[in-house]
This record gives structure tokens, C-alpha cells and sequence, in this order.
């Protein structure tokens, strides 16, 4: 093999011109024939016993050829790229040129190469990191939690139903004198101010009293799922079989030991406030990185081939049909319940795969600005935890996961780290950090 010629012909696009010698193409020709030979039949011939020229006279001089070229191609391509030094991100597109016994093959290969990434100020991001101050009412809305598992429902005879109440109600639903599909129910439990109904119905059965029958005019919104409903006026015929409100019991040191692990309310606010203390300096943290890495996604404008969209995009998919999977659905179901065929599905994951394309081009060129590298203690340890979190051994993580990929990924986060790291907090205006 050599390469004859090497041109870029676009941007991230390189031609590649490979010639296979005589020699080495008629040796992959005969050992194309011997693979067969135990195949090949001819009227008067047993099978397994037909010569390469007569075979060849029978079917035809190139009846190798192909198979030859194919048992050859990736080598010889591999070879190509390892001498160009060309980084691919897809398979390449090949063509045979030429080919005879006289002078060899000669192949084109259109190669579409990683592209050139430049990257700077990259160090010195400005960005904010809010925490957010506890509050007695972010404690006293973890307490209502506390309340709600510990309320009891009280049935309500002696007065009209009001806000907040959940009622039972018997309805059915017309436009005009006609009846609609889906406009009826029966013993149909429903908490008023909730928003479960169209806007204005829950509204007219405050002030109502259990077994009066009342009319509810609505008008179905403009954007309604069901088109043919929307923007109509419909009338409910409308019964109220019942109403009932939730009692909250009262936070005191008895309920504490009842339904938590402390003894006393104010253990367990204070508990409570050094948790959500926590998770809102973990938010900030989140916060703080999320706004560095939209920064450094902006700093790549350098042109991506859309193959590397295209694979990130697959690569989502099937970590989406993994989940589902898991949870006793498929992909194909799930686009029956939604209406989403795969097509559209792709293009809801399109901004994500393009942002982390460009991340993570952006943070390889950082580690190799920096001179970032991994030790084997850090490779070591991280196999070790991988390990650990499947509860598998280290050497069966090394046979699922590439090696280089995974040094790669290390350097990358060593990336992240190094960038956060010389980040500068800046405060938020009062209004954002709200």
C-alpha cells in the first residue's frame, strides 16, 4: 500500500488517494479464492474442485475482486490514516478508482476530520454564585409535609363547599342540547382551586351545597388538546354529591416524635434548616459550573462537522430506550403514547447534543493548552470506583470501556476543574439572585 495523495478539499474534509500494488492485491485475490473455493461449483466439476482460472473464465476475471478489496480495505485505509495523522469522526466514504492485475487497486476515501478548535480566555470566567438564604417559611413549608401524611379528611354536611375543599361530583358535559365524548363522570372526586378542570368550572361550585344540581358554563381554551373543543362554550350539568376539607393537626413536640426521629420541633427545624442550607449551596455549586460551561460552549465557533450532532443524538436515543426499558416500556411504545415519531424525537435532544459536541471539543483543547495528563494512581482509582458502583471487577469495567476513551474523560473533567478553579465569583444583581 501507499498513499499517493493527501487533500483537504473542505473544512474538517480530507481526500485521500491509496493505491494497493500488484503484489499485495493479487496475494488478497488468491486468498479471496481459496476462501470460496469450497463454494464454487461448475457443470462438470465437483464442488470444492474447481481451479481459480477456470473459475475465473466461468464467472468472470474480477469474480474476487470484491471480496479481496473488502479483506484488504481495512488495513490498508488504517494504515493511510495513521501516516496523514488525521483524526476521523466518521467512517470514511470510499470508492474504488482503478483496478487490474497489472497495476493494482487505487482507492479515494473522502474523510471527514475532527475539527480545529480555538479556545481562549478560558481562564477568568466571570459568573455568579448565589446562595439562597433559609427562610422560616422554606422550614415551614418541609413541616406542612409532616402535616399533610399526618392530616385526616373530615366529611362536611352544614355548610356550602368553598375553596380548597374536595368535593364529589356527578357531571356531563354539552354544546348545546348535544352531549360530547368524554364530558361525563360520575362520583368524580375533585379538590377545588386545584386547576384540574377547565378555567372558571371549579369556580362555580364554590358556594354550592351538597345535592344541589346546577348548570357550570365554561369555555374550553383556544389552545385545548382536543381541537375540535376548543374555544367552544359548553354547558355542565353538574351534581354535588359531597365535601370534605383535610385537617392539618398541629405542629407540636407529640407529632414531631410521632412521625420523625427527633423529639422535639425545634431539633427538627433546626435539622431541617441544615438541610436545605445545604442543598442551596450544592444549587449554587450547580449553578456557578452550569454558567461557566454555557460560557465556554459560546467561545466555539469554530465549524463542526454534523455527523459528531449525529452520533451524539444516537448516543442519547438509546440511553433513553435503556431507561425505558428498564421501567417495562419501549421506544416504539413510547411514541404511540406521545404521537412522537423517532424523527421528532431526535430533534428534541438536537441543542443538547450540539451544546455537549462543543463542550466537550472546547475542554479537550483546554487539557492539551494546559498539558493536562492523568496518572495511573487517578486511572487506577477511577476503574476502582467504576467498579465498585456496578459491583463489578476492575478488569471486566477495562473490557467494556476503552481505555483511551476513559483517560480522555479524565482529562477532560481535570479540564472543568482547572477552569472552575480560576473562575471569578461575581455577586448577581439582587433581583436574578431571587
Amino acid at each position: 500500500m501507499s498513499l499517493k495523495s493527501s487533500n483537504k478539499t473542505d473544512v474538517n474534509t480530507t481526500e485521500l488517494i491509496i493505491s494497493i500494488d500488484p503484489e499485495t492485491f493479487e496475494a488478497a485475490v488468491e486468498r479471496e479464492y481459496q476462501r470460496q473455493k469450497k463454494n464454487i461449483q461448475i457443470k462438470g466439476f465437483r464442488r470444492g474442485k474447481v481451479s481459480r482460472k477456470l473459475a475465473e473464465r466461468e464467472f468472470g476475471e474480477g469474480a474476487f475482486y470484491e471480496g479481496a478489496i473488502n479483506a484488504l480495505l481495512g488495513p490498508e485505509l488504517d494504515a493511510a490514516v495513521n501516516e496523514t495523522g488525521l483524526q476521523l469522526v466518521d467512517r470514511p466514504n470510499v470508492e474504488v478508482t482503478s483496478i487490474d492485475k497489472e497495476n493494482g487497486v487505487e482507492i479515494k476515501a473522502v474523510c471527514v476530520t475532527k475539527p480545529v478548535i480555538e479556545i481562549t480566555d478560558y481562564k477568568g470566567i466571570k459568573a455568579s454564585k448565589n446562595v439562597k438564604e433559609i427562610t422560616d417559611e422554606d422550614i415551614d413549608a418541609q413541616i406542612n409535609i409532616i402535616r399533610k401524611k399526618n392530616a385526616r379528611i373530615v366529611s362536611v354536611d352544614d355548610r356550602a363547599a368553598k375553596e380548597g375543599d374536595e368535593v364529589i361530583i356527578d357531571f356531563e358535559g354539552f354544546f348545546g342540547d348535544e352531549a360530547f365524548e368524554g364530558g361525563k363522570g360520575e362520583d368524580h372526586p375533585l379538590v377545588l382551586g386545584s386547576g384540574q378542570f377547565i378555567p372558571g368550572f371549579e369556580d362555580q361550585i364554590v358556594g354550592h351545597n351538597i345535592g344541589d344540581e346546577f348548570d357550570v358554563n365554561v369555555t374550553f381554551p383556544e389552545d385545548y388538546q382536543m381541537a375540535d373543543y376548543a374555544g367552544k362554550a359548553a354547558v355542565f350539568k353538574t351534581k354535588l354529591k359531597a365535601i370534605s376539607f383535610e385537617e392539618l393537626p398541629e405542629i407540636n413536640d407529640d407529632l414531631i416524635k410521632d412521625a420523625t426521629d427527633f423529639e422535639t420541633v425545634d431539633e427538627y427545624r433546626a435539622d431541617i434548616k441544615a438541610k436545605l442550607e445545604d442543598a442551596a449551596v450544592k444549587q449554587a455549586d450547580a449553578d456557578f459550573e452550569n454558567s461557566i460551561i454555557n460560557s465556554i460552549i459560546e467561545k466555539v465557533d469554530a465549524p463542526i462537522p454534523n455527523v459528531m450532532f449525529e452520533q451524539r443524538i444516537d448516543s442519547l436515543m438509546r440511553a433513553f430506550d435503556q431507561q425505558l426499558q428498564s421501567q417495562g416500556m419501549s421506544l416504539k411504545l413510547y411514541s404511540q403514547y406521545t404521537g412522537m415519531d423517532a424523527d421528532a424525537l431526535r430533534e428534541t435532544y438536537r441543542d443538547r447534543a450540539v451544546s455537549e459536541v462543543k463542550l466537550r471539543l472546547a475542554l479537550e483543547k483546554v487539557a492539551e493548552l494546559e498539558n493536562i495528563e492523568v496518572t495511573p494512581d487517578e486511572i487506577n482509582n477511577g476503574l476502582a470506583d467504576l467498579a465498585a458502583a456496578n459491583n463489578v471487577d476492575v478488569e471486566t469495567i477495562k473490557r467494556f470501556i476503552p481505555l483511551n476513551d476513559y483517560i480522555e474523560d479524565l482529562k477532560v473533567q481535570k479540564a472543568i476543574d482547572l477552569i472552575k478553579e480560576n473562575a471569578v465569583i461575581e455577586d448577581a444583581p439582587a433581583e436574578k439572585a431571587e
